[in-house]
């Protein structure tokens, strides 16, 4: 599984504004319902949902929500980033300003985990998270993911 299966570059938005964790999850909703034909409202009750199990802020200003959904056919993703970092109740206690959400469908077994630790480790590195949060538009933040995602040759 690569990055660039589960992210396309129209499910990524930069400069959006939210005031709070719940209105972020509400905009990453919004984004997912846009491009992967999904009812927002659903999608937002799903995320809020697994929230409430625990927050999903993996640290670092970043947070990696996610939801099993009927109507997904295959591992999905979409890509946030705020204008303004937001109190998220990450486990380092940082406000989170990455959001990388992941869907999948309700049978995705261990595919499910197995994106969830991808994304987790592909964020966890400083320099990709400095470069995300410079980059001018969507299509940098897709290159910078789906390059820094690949396997190296060593």
């Amino acid at each position: 599984m690569q990055i660039g299966d589960i992210l396309d570059r129209n499910a990524i938005a930069i400069r959006v504004k939210a005031a709070d964790k719940r209105q972020a999850l509400s905009r990453v909703a919004d984004l997912a319902a846009r491009n992967l034909g999904l009812d927002a409202g659903r999608v937002f009750e799903a995320l809020m949902e697994r929230e409430q199990a625990g927050s999903t802020g993996v640290g670092h200003g970043v947070a990696a929500p996610h939801a099993r959904m009927e109507g997904v056919e295959r591992m999905r993703g979409v890509f946030v980033r705020l204008e303004q970092p937001v109190e998220f109740e990450a486990i380092d206690d940082q406000p989170v300003d990455l959001v990388f959400a992941l869907f999948a469908p309700p049978n995705a077994g261990a595919e499910h985990l197995r994106a969830l630790a991808r994304v987790s480790r592909l964020l966890r590195h400083a320099e990709l998270r400095e470069h995300l949060r410079k980059a001018r538009s969507a299509d940098a933040i897709h290159a910078l993911l789906v390059q820094e995602a690949r396997p190296s040759a060593a």
